[in-house]
């Protein structure tokens, strides 16, 4: 059986401009962490797979000489940066079950194509498996998101770019990297399914259209005019150079 598996944030939804960013922002206020993302410095944030990762990647000797409760020790660092993880995805999926953030085009039509012609449908991604979830009923309403097996968070020790929670969802379909298609939306996603041996589809988002993706087989700005036929024709072909859509 064949797999059409997708990465979740910028692929289901553009959730990370108007979703992600003020979820840490309000966990930092909470928290009181003298930190405040704006959405370009959150552009960079975004290269950083994982949302405790973006978090830690703060928690510097510049941050402790301006904050008097910056934790004195790794595992104090350690339990905060997960409290406030909790906190933020707890934000995170409340915007989403608010219906503030729309699906992207495309997506549940191709998935329900998908499904009904015989194919495994999945999502791997860094982010927390609860915010996973919520985006995808979202994004594909209750009945279709039940079809889906899920891979998220921390299931992979090893966050994208390294192939592993690819690697892990091949194993878990219980199927060879041929027979899979991955629909991603950034550099670092795409060289995590690359890595896999999977061939990949990018559809651009908000924060990674500039991006470099050599090694898509298929780079798109969304998945409205895209059919099965075209994912079957990318999983024929395997990985191959770049195709940019104008």
């Amino acid at each position: 059986m064949p797999a059409l598996i997708f990465d979740c944030d910028g692929v289901l939804a553009d959730t990370e401009m108007h979703g992600h960013l003020p979820a840490f922002n309000q966990t930092f206020r909470e928290f009181g962490v003298p930190i405040e993302w704006s959405t370009d410095v959150y552009g960079e944030k975004v290269r950083i797979g994982g949302g405790k990762e973006r978090m830690r990647s703060e928690f510097t000797p510049e941050l402790a000489a301006r904050w008097a409760e910056f934790p004195a020790d790794a595992a104090a660092q350690d339990e905060l940066i997960a409290a406030m993880h909790r906190r933020k995805t707890d934000l995170y999926t409340a915007l989403i079950a608010e219906g503030r953030i729309d699906p992207r085009p495309g997506v549940e039509r191709l998935a329900r194509e998908a499904h009904e012609q015989g194919w495994a449908l999945a999502v791997a991604s860094t982010s927390a498996e609860p915010s996973v979830r919520a985006v995808l009923t979202r994004a594909v309403g209750e009945d279709l998101a039940a079809e889906f097996r899920v891979f998220a968070g921390d299931v992979v020790p090893r966050k994208k770019p390294a192939p592993d929670i690819y690697l892990h969802a091949l194993a878990e379909l219980g199927i060879g990297a041929s027979d899979a298609v991955v629909i991603e939306d950034s550099s670092i996603g795409l060289r995590a399914a690359v890595g896999a041996g999977i061939a990949t589809i990018v559809t651009k988002s908000a924060y990674t259209g500039g991006e470099d993706f050599e090694g898509a087989s298929l780079v798109l700005e969304d998945l409205a005019t895209t059919t099965l036929t075209d994912i079957e024709h990318v999983r024929a072909l395997g990985i191959a150079h770049t195709t940019e859509e104008s």
